[in-house]
């Protein structure tokens, strides 16, 4: 095999891990565009065994010891709460740390990077476009076992890696102040993408709002619910395990069921231009509302419940008002491919939010019958 070339000295980070057996290659891996993640081969007593190793990019995370501190915590309950159930198969079913030399679940180079090392997940991969709904069913499914197995986590609260994620009250509130500053000067041209977002102002707070009040339970939720975070067993086609847990912090069961919503029952990309592609079908959403409530149904409680099919508009509004924001500011924070990138954005994921509203009563009483 030929040696490795990467940018980074994958076999001096490994080493420093308590891995057995002669390092032997790592290339890069995944689809990922915020840390840097390889896949390590090492030879042990003749057989090829895979990890993961990542580094974690500090531009963006700008804690990464408190969010190796959620990792590790999220990573060893679960591990001993399938273990406790009598899983054969714990380490395909939640993602496992292989521990430093020193004794940590990461590293911390000379360089102040910060490292971690999974155990490869064998004979399953994620996909990056949904295919058919029983893909949706079984992301769905996933992200709600991962939510049970978390439901006593003990230790307190875990870190806020990105804070405000999806307050969405927080997100009007940046909306409204890039809107009055207009240091772009767009304002003038998107008088119909800001008077559909101030017509759902109240929206925005519903949410929070019932949090706030104690109606609604703060979770340990994963905040990135998009299917190519499931694993999904080559053979069986089973969702079998829940990856990319960085954003995993304090959070609504609704964010993350929302954001499946989101970014599974359209046919089109985020930023397709033709808004009569950009639509809801009802057989994805009943495909998660099916999956989820299967493994989440009996921890949610009845505002949850009643808020499912809302969370949907919601989660999409909160991404629709991000990009439209950022198309104020300049583009400033998502990378763009051409003129009014971030504005295409945002007419897609408010005509699905059109589109839900118009749906909401039947979504609704497809939940409540499950």
């Amino acid at each position: 095999m030929a040696p490795t070339t990467t940018r980074h000295d994958v076999r001096r980070i490994t080493a420093q891990f308590h891995i057995h057996g002669d390092f032997v290659d790592a290339q890069p891996y995944g689809s990922g565009h915020i840390n840097d993640t390889y896949c390590a081969v090492f030879d042990q007593g003749a057989a090829r065994v895979r990890y993961i190793v990542q580094r974690i990019n500090h531009n963006i995370f700008k804690n990464p010891l408190g969010l190796m501190e959620n990792v590790s915590r999220i990573c060893r309950h679960s591990q001993a709460a399938l273990r406790e159930s009598g899983a054969p198969d714990a380490t395909r079913r939640a993602m496992t740390l292989i521990p430093a030399r020193d004794g940590q679940d990461w590293l911390v180079d000379a360089e102040n990077n910060v490292w971690r090392t999974y155990i490869f997940v064998e004979g399953a991969r994620g996909y990056d476009v949904i295919e058919n709904t029983g893909q949706a069913f079984q992301a769905a499914r996933s992200f709600g076992a991962f939510q049970k197995l978390l439901v006593d986590l003990p230790g307190g609260r875990l870190v806020e890696t990105i804070p405000n994620f999806h307050n969405t009250t927080a997100r009007f509130a940046a909306f409204q102040k890039s809107l009055a500053a207009d240091s772009r000067n767009r304002a003038k041209d998107v008088k119909a993408e800001v008077e559909f977002l101030l017509a759902r102002e109240k929206d925005c707070s519903l949410v929070v709002d019932h949090i706030k009040a104690g109606r609604i339970p703060e979770r340990v939720t994963h905040n990135d619910t998009k299917l190519n975070n499931v694993l999904i067993d080559d053979k069986t086609q089973e969702g079998i395990c829940v990856i990319d847990l960085d954003t995993s912090m304090p959070g609504s069961a609704l964010y993350d069921f929302g954001d499946m919503v989101r970014t599974s029952t359209s046919p089109s990309k985020e930023d397709e231009t033709d808004l009569s592609k950009v639509y809801l079908q009802e057989a994805y959403f009943e495909a998660l509302a099916r999956g989820y409530m299967s493994s989440a149904g009996g921890f949610l409680n009845a505002y949850e419940k009643d808020l499912l099919a809302f969370s949907g508009k919601l989660l999409t509004m909160e991404c629709g008002m991000r990009f439209l924001t950022d198309h104020l500011d300049g583009d400033a924070y998502f990378k763009t491919a051409r003129p009014n990138h971030n504005l295409d954005r945002a007419r897609n994921q408010f005509k699905l939010v059109a589109d839900i509203e118009g749906k909401l009563d039947g979504l609704n009483k497809l939940v409540a019958a499950l």
